[in-house]
């Protein structure tokens, strides 16, 4: 299958491109385009076979669900067993944007788009380009991150191609996504509201609109036999091919044991990435030293975290040390990320009188 990339301004949309990618929605076929997140593969949401597409592009287990994109309040009323009062409270807040609502579904919504359950995931994003796509098709669209199972979610539509190319018909190009971490997800359907994954919109805003959030505890478990809630979120996610480590602890220790590790390895003639910040970065000694951004800027950590995990696939080290981005607001969504990346290895740097130590 040839992939056809549309490249698009979204300050001024070439609507002849967005109906060609519409048609192309209404006959099934599937379509990535930019969402304010990351990108997103789309599919008609209320085609059993056009969903089925999607699993078989990504490689993505069928028991996955599907977040279904819509345009108008209305779309969730249609596709909604019951919307809950919180929904619509949350919808003014936040619609569009960058948040992601679970609510029971009713019968119009296939159970291949939903992973088999009987909720459904639905948001209503914000891009202008994704706005325009949902508009022009009239279709319900579900897209999930445009990337094969398991790798880093893509930010731009030249990650779609490298993992997804001559899978699907059309990749629509917006450039660069702003946010580059997933929608917050909250399930309605719970007694208390559960975030099933954090993301920019955080607990406390979703609090300030509806009272009081939950944190589903397979989230923020130590113990890795407590699984999260969410069936998407026990599988292995944004890892890059090299093997990743997260270096925890206070800044002159991490820095310093991240170096000895770099140098233990490279005395293996092992290639080693590091992933630091702005502030940091000068003070490696890998073999590749990529900065996230400044720790003043939480904004920009998380738009470039895929990019650069991206950018270690490219060159091809053998490991990554990575500082912690504890950060004040969106620091537990860009954890989330980084530590499943990592696959949870995580290692705390302390100081000790020669320089630091792994404990």
């Amino acid at each position: 299958m040839e992939t056809k990339i549309y490249k698009l301004d979204h300050h001024a949309i070439d609507h002849e491109i967005i109906e060609k990618a519409a048609a192309a929605l209404r006959k099934g076929e599937l379509v990535a385009f930019p969402t304010e997140t990351v990108y997103g593969l789309g599919a008609d949401a209320l085609c059993p076979a056009a969903a089925n597409k999607i699993y078989a592009a990504k490689g993505r287990p069928s028991d996955n669900p599907l977040i279904v994109h819509i345009a108008r309040w209305q779309d969730l009323l249609y596709i909604a067993k019951d919307v809950p009062e919180e929904a619509e409270k949350l919808a003014e807040a936040f619609w569009p944007g960058p948040l992601t609502m679970i609510v029971n579904k009713n019968e119009k919504v296939p159970y291949e788009t939903t992973g088999g359950m009987d909720t459904v995931a639905v948001r209503m994003p914000s891009h202008p380009v994704a706005l325009a796509l949902l508009q022009e098709s009239g279709c319900l669209i579900a897209a999930p991150s445009a990337n094969a199972s398991g790798r880093p979610s893509p930010t731009m539509a030249e990650h779609v191609a490298e993992d997804l190319n001559e899978r699907i018909p059309i990749i629509l190009d917006g450039g660069e996504v702003g946010i580059g971490i997933e929608s917050t997800i909250v399930d309605l359907t719970e007694e208390v509201p559960m975030i099933l994954r954090p993301g920019y919109i955080t607990g406390e805003m979703l609090e300030d609109v509806i009272g009081e959030v939950q944190m589903d505890p397979g989230l923020i478990a130590e113990d890795s036999a407590v699984k999260p809630k969410a069936p998407g979120m026990k599988y292995r996610h944004y890892a890059p091919k090299a093997d990743l480590k997260i270096v925890d602890g206070a800044k002159d220790a991490v820095i310093s044991a991240i170096n000895a590790l770099t140098k233990a390895q490279q005395e293996q003639n092992k290639r080693v990435g590091v992933i630091g910040t702005d502030e940091t970065a000068a003070l490696y000694g890998g073999d590749l030293i990529l900065s996230m951004g400044s720790r003043e800027d939480e904004d920009e950590i998380a738009r470039h975290m895929y990019r650069i995990l991206r950018e270690f696939d490219e060159s091809g080290v053998d490991v990554i040390y990575s500082e912690s981005f504890a950060t004040p607001r969106i620091g537990q969504a860009i954890m989330n990320r980084l530590l499943k990346a990592a696959g949870h290895q995580v290692l705390m740097a302390q100081q000790n009188n020669g320089g630091s130590e792994i404990v």
